[in-house]
This record gives structure tokens, C-alpha cells and sequence, in this order.
């Protein structure tokens, strides 16, 4: 088989996964021979060439098929490709047959050979194509948007989660700085991917990447042009307490070689197939260790994140206002909210006032406000969810990183989204290296949330 056509193919699969192909449905005969170059796949009928081209074709198919076709294609691997229950059968029966016997090591490769199913052998085939782990990474992405939908597909997103775990260890990724200078195509992939507050423009952008700031991001070697993760660093000489002004492009520069503060303003996943797999820990960890030796004088690592779950968390649970806000807090908020807005005859009414975002744009009304949200938010933040955990997602990341929770901050991002998700509060999170170990163990193991005294307080009042 001459080796052009192969590489045509992959060129042709290369294309598809840059520019996006337009979707059609999975008709009958394509099915078919779907099926055909997938057992072939999991046979490993040919050669190298012949697994290449057979990846290429499977791919080049894939990608042009619509949600529905795509569905088909992934359950067909799924369903028709897993483990022989004659063959696990005979394996398990033999294995418990020789557990007293000299041959119950060979049982148990055995048993554990028959347990081993064809769908990775076949998905694995795709890792010869240029950029055939990208395509694994957006299939598995792919897989968990169709899930919902059939249930049949799960023991195929589990085990191609164990192997993009293995594929991407951390010992296996690079850590890069990405500035001003990368390339075009890594800065585009900064704006798409920014989850936490939005890239608006170029000099935005540009602004993020000043001497006073640093992005640093992990790589795969197979997927050079793809950050898996970055953080965004401002360096500064206190705790950041407002994202706008940390934000504001037109702030001066600050002197970096006097910062004695790191702060991590945004963390952002930028991969949902790689959705199990973690590697942010280990990003900041490392991230530190750089900052540290370009910068002695750092002293404090902190981070200022967003509460993304504080305002739905509140409007579940009216009964949290009547502990946060005081009659007297109330009654300056009567004084001062404005005419025909919410009648406040409890705590719990605040919620509906809240509802209107311009209530913060009014300053005597959002300082009457101040504490009570205040102490609501050190609540949500200290009151334990699900298994003991916080409810807050981020609270649960750095937490179980060894942070603790160092400061609340009113009206920190007057953003729609930040008053959207959490009306305005942000918070600091704090890295402190002598107290990082002890920190880990206790939230691990009994679930206790590091924090500064005066959030308990304040959660408690």
C-alpha cells in the first residue's frame, strides 16, 4: 500500500480537526463498514500502514457525523467490543478452581486477560494520526455530552478515562510560560479558553502578560499548541481585594522585583475530555516553585476566585439571610433601598430585592448590605454540602490543596457575572507554606476547613 495515500488521509483527518467538518447522519452502509474497520482495528489485521490508514478512515468518519451518528459510532464500540462473558466466565471458574494450587498465578493472568476488552485496543489505533490524542481528548468530550442519553456508553468513558489518566500524568507534562511573544495560535487559545473572566480584547490580553504579571500553562508533548491548564499571576505587594482594579489596563505597571505577593486571579481548564483527570494541584506547586526563584522576595501566595455557587446556595436557603442579617440591618436597608423596589418584612425578602443587579450600583444601599452578605457568604463558605465538602466547587479545589480561607471581599467583581454568581464576593485563598501539609491531612480526612479566625467569626455572628 503506498505510503502518499496515507499520508493524504492524514492530512485530510488533520484538516477536519482544525477547521471543523459539516455534520451529516450515519446512514446503513456506513454502518456497516464502520463496523468492518473497527473489528479489523481490534483484530490488528495488516500492518503499521494499515492501521494508520484504517485510523484515518475512522476518524475522517467520525468527525463529519452529526450527534445522532456520533451516538451510534461510540456505542457501537462500546457494546460490541468489551469483555466475552463466556470467556470471563470460564477464566473466573478456573481461577477459583486453582487458588489452592501452584497454578493460581497463571488463574489469574488468565481471568485477568479475558477481563480486558477490545474498545481500548481500537481507540489506541487513533494515537498514530498527528494529532490523534486531541481527537481522543474531544471524543471523550463527546462521550460525556452523550451519556445522559444512553447509559450503555458509560463503560466506555470509564476506560478511556483510565487511559488519558495514565496519558496524562503529571510526570508527563510540561510546564511552559506563555507571554506576549508565544505564538499567535497559543494567545487565540488563552481568549477561547479563559473560563473565569473573560479575555475582552487583544490589549487585554496583553495587559495579563506584563512584566508584572505571568501565565504559566501545562502542555502534553502530543498536544504541543494545547494548554490542558493555565494559570494567570499578578504580582503585587498585598492581597488583592477587587478583580476590576486588578484588571484595569490602564493601572501602572507594577515593579515585579519588589512584589512580596503572588496572586492567582484565574485557573482554567481548558479540556472537557480530560474532565476526572487532575493536574491543577500540581500546576500550582510548580508554578510557586518558579515564581520562588525568579522573584526571593515572595513571601505570600494567595489566590482572588470567584464564589460561582454562593447566590443559587442563598436562594435555596432563606432560613441562611434570618441568621446572617440583624434587625438592624435590616432596618438600614429599609432606609435606604428606593422607592416601589421589594417590601422587606424579613431577611429572607432580601433575596428578591438582590434579584435586581442595579441594587449595587446604589452606594448607601450596598454599604447597608455589606455585612449581612458578608457574614451569608462566610457561611456558605464554612457550612459543609454533599459528604461534608464545601458547596463551593473552588472552595473544594484549594481547600484540599492545603489554602485556607483568608479574606472575604465585598463588591470584588461588579461584573454581570460576578453579580450573578455570587453578588460581587470574592474571596482569598491563601498558600501558606508552613501550615500546606497539615492543612491537606485535616480537610482529607474529617473534612475541617482551614480558615482565618476572623471568617469563622464572621460566619458565626
Amino acid at each position: 500500500m503506498p505510503a502518499g495515500i496515507v499520508v493524504r488521509g492524514l492530512r485530510k483527518v488533520r484538516t477536519l480537526l482544525a477547521e471543523g467538518p459539516g455534520l451529516r447522519g450515519l446512514d446503513g452502509k456506513q454502518l456497516v463498514r464502520i463496523r468492518e474497520l473497527l473489528h479489523e482495528c481490534a483484530s490488528g489485521v495488516g500492518g503499521e500502514i494499515s492501521a494508520r490508514q484504517r485510523a484515518g478512515r475512522l476518524a475522517e468518519a467520525y468527525l463529519r457525523l452529526d450527534d445522532e451518528g456520533r451516538a451510534t459510532f461510540l456505542r457501537v464500540i462500546a457494546t460490541e467490543f468489551g469483555p466475552d462473558p463466556q470467556l470471563v466466565a470460564k477464566a473466573h471458574a478456573d481461577y477459583q478452581a486453582a487458588i489452592d494450587s501452584n497454578d493460581r498465578w497463571t488463574a489469574e493472568s488468565a481471568l485477568r486477560n479475558a477481563m480486558r476488552s477490545s474498545r481500548l485496543r481500537v481507540l489506541t489505533q487513533f494515537t498514530a494520526l498527528p494529532q490523534g490524542v486531541k481527537f481522543l481528548v474531544d471524543l471523550r468530550a463527546d462521550l460525556l455530552r452523550l451519556i445522559g442519553q444512553d447509559p450503555a456508553l458509560r463503560s466506555l468513558d470509564r476506560e478511556l478515562e483510565t487511559r488519558l489518566s495514565a496519558w496524562f500524568d503529571v510526570g508527563f507534562l510540561e510546564l511552559q510560560r506563555i507571554t506576549w511573544n508565544s505564538p499567535a495560535t497559543l494567545l487565540e487559545k488563552l481568549i477561547e479558553y479563559e473560563a473565569v473572566h473573560e479575555i475582552r480584547s487583544w490589549s487585554d490580553l496583553k495587559n495579563r502578560l506584563d512584566s508584572d504579571r505571568r501565565c504559566y500553562a501545562f502542555f502534553h508533548p502530543r498536544m504541543p499548541m494545547e494548554p490542558l491548564i493555565f494559570v494567570e499571576v499578578a504580582l503585587t505587594d498585598k492581597l488583592a481585594d477587587n478583580v476590576q482594579t486588578l484588571l484595569d489596563e490602564h493601572a501602572p505597571v507594577f515593579d515585579a522585583p519588589r512584589a512580596n505577593t503572588a496572586i492567582f486571579y484565574s485557573i482554567s481548564n481548558t479540556q472537557v475530555g480530560l474532565r476526572g483527570v487532575s493536574f491543577g494541584n500540581f500546576l500550582l506547586k510548580r508554578v510557586v516553585d518558579d515564581l520562588k526563584r525568579d522573584y526571593p522576595r515572595l513571601i505570600n501566595f494567595a489566590t482572588l476566585s470567584p464564589l460561582p455557587s454562593f447566590r443559587r446556595w442563598a436562594e435555596k436557603n432563606p432560613e441562611a439571610w434570618q441568621k446572617a442579617f440583624s434587625e438592624a440591618d435590616l432596618e438600614r436597608i429599609r432606609r435606604h433601598q428606593a422607592a416601589g423596589t421589594t417590601k422587606i418584612d424579613n431577611a429572607s425578602d432580601l433575596a428578591t430585592l438582590l434579584a435586581d443587579d442595579g441594587w449595587a450600583d446604589d452606594d448607601r444601599l450596598a454599604r447597608a448590605l455589606q455585612h449581612g452578605l458578608t457574614r451569608l457568604a462566610a457561611r456558605y463558605l464554612l457550612t459543609p454540602g454533599k459528604g461534608g465538602r464545601p458547596h463551593d466547587p473552588v472552595a473544594r479545589f484549594h481547600l484540599g490543596n492545603g489554602a485556607r480561607i483568608e479574606r472575604l471581599n465585598y463588591l470584588a467583581d461588579t461584573s454581570a457575572r460576578g453579580r450573578r454568581q455570587s453578588y460581587g464576593l470574592m474571596v482569598n485563598y491563601l498558600y501558606d507554606p508552613d501550615t500546606i501539609e497539615a492543612n491537606v491531612e485535616a480537610f482529607s480526612r474529617g473534612g475541617e476547613m482551614a480558615a482565618n479566625p476572623a471568617i469563622r467569626r464572621s460566619a458565626r455572628d
